[in-house]
């Protein structure tokens, strides 16, 4: 008996602790790109704002904002909950206008952010950081630059200088995408190269990434020890002319890798096999009703903790297309729920699963659903939380940071 009081204690004691949630927004205008570019946010932001989050009904309450006006669009939480990284992708450094990433220390138990200090990305227009296993490497992803960088992580949080850079080359896509709907003018990437995204598998043996302009997946052997990237046999996997891989997530078995495509408005299930690193497609799918015609720009891409769902988000359409995953890995499409704004960017789930965050960007504020964890199904909870030009949203929880990462996979 004592013992079961004793962990109703200790449940209770962890439901009382902060989960906060950060959110990057874009904080200043998009400049010095092509004429070609088609999502110019005009910087509504203020950096990146902070936020406690309600454990039972998934509200949030604003708790501070770390100004900010290099547009801190994606960032990324460290395992023990005591760092984050922020790309500042509209950061200007060096004759190459590089764009920076930033460290910073999280205060315990308030979750305000010092910065610890600020460095060059390896390339401009840096749009996406994550962390490696190990946690002593930042992988960014710089899309205006066309290449991806490693920065290590020194003991006290701070980042070193690049200790790799990667520029993509090859040739360009068309601007017309092999999947496009019917009437599609889904025309972003297929000007030059455009790393968007980049991480490693499970092992962290390899390093995968997408590059949107050349329709292709890299693969990289990764030596954490080094901070060096090198290519893998094959060095990377073609996606469908045009189509644009942007994001990818693996799912749970580390053995199906989803990737969604920007402009061609697919999901690609590709089977991964974690000793060698290569890829090999087997399923594609259109993240959009069968009777949809038009532009749509494709955006997050999302697998549920248990692996039985993925979710895709459509901008444009305005939606969050819900798949479920069979046993084999493959998708079926089981409905769609309105985003409840305009441009959802990204998404993510709280850390318990049961809340997804949506960030509308062109609304400027982020909407909150309720997860049915047996059906897959979202239900709007009523909650709008107004922040400008929203870009990702991470979580850091009190009750859990000993026991595993908190940042998106």
């Amino acid at each position: 008996m004592s013992l079961m009081v004793s962990s109703r204690q200790t449940q209770a004691a962890d439901h009382e602790k902060p989960l906060f949630a950060y959110v990057g927004t874009f904080s200043s205008p998009l400049r010095d790109v092509l004429p070609t570019q088609v999502d110019l946010p005009p910087g509504n932001g203020r950096g990146i704002h902070i936020f406690k989050v309600n454990r039972d009904t998934g509200a949030m309450t604003a708790a501070g904002t770390y100004r900010m006006g290099t547009s801190p669009s994606s960032l990324v939480v460290s395992a023990d909950g005591r760092r984050m990284y922020s790309a500042n992708e509209t950061d200007r450094v060096g004759t190459d206008k590089q764009g920076t990433v930033s460290s910073f220390a999280i205060d315990h138990p308030s979750g305000q952010l010092k910065r610890l200090n600020t460095v060059p990305s390896g390339g401009a227009g840096p749009t996406y950081v994550n962390i490696d296993p190990s946690g002593r490497n930042l992988l960014v992803a710089n899309y205006f630059g066309g290449s991806v960088a490693v920065l290590p992580i020194l003991d006290d949080g701070q980042l070193d200088h690049a200790s790799d850079v990667q520029v993509d080359e090859g040739e360009i896509g068309p601007t017309t995408a092999t999947h496009a709907p019917q009437g599609s003018f889904a025309i972003s990437g297929h000007d030059r190269t455009h790393a968007h995204m980049i991480q490693t598998d499970a092992s962290g043996r390899f390093a995968l990434h997408a590059d949107l302009g050349l329709d292709k997946i890299f693969v990289w052997k990764f030596d954490a020890d080094k901070g060096v990237l090198t290519p893998n046999n094959p060095a990377s996997i073609s996606l469908p002319a045009g189509d644009g891989p942007r994001h990818f997530h693996f799912h749970p078995n580390g053995r199906w890798f989803y990737s969604i495509q920007e402009e061609g408005s697919t999901i690609v299930l590709f089977d991964y096999d974690p000793n060698s690193g290569r890829l090999t497609a087997r399923q594609t799918v259109s993240t959009l009703p069968a009777e949809f015609t038009g532009s749509n720009f494709c955006s997050e891409i999302l697998v549920s903790a248990d692996g039985k769902y993925v979710y895709a988000g459509n901008r444009l359409h305005d939606s969050i297309g819900i798949f479920s995953v069979g046993d084999d890995g493959e998708l079926s499409y089981v409905g769609e729920e309105w985003t409840r704004g305009n441009y959802p960017r990204s998404f993510q789930f709280d850390p318990s699963g049961n809340f997804l965050y949506c960030c509308n960007q062109r609304a400027d504020h982020i909407a909150v659903f309720r997860v049915h964890r047996d059906s897959g199904g979202l239900t709007f909870t009523n909650h709008y939380v107004p922040v400008g030009n929203p870009s990702c949203i991470v979580f850091l929880d009190l009750a859990k940071t000993s026991d595993r990462a908190l940042q998106p996979e």
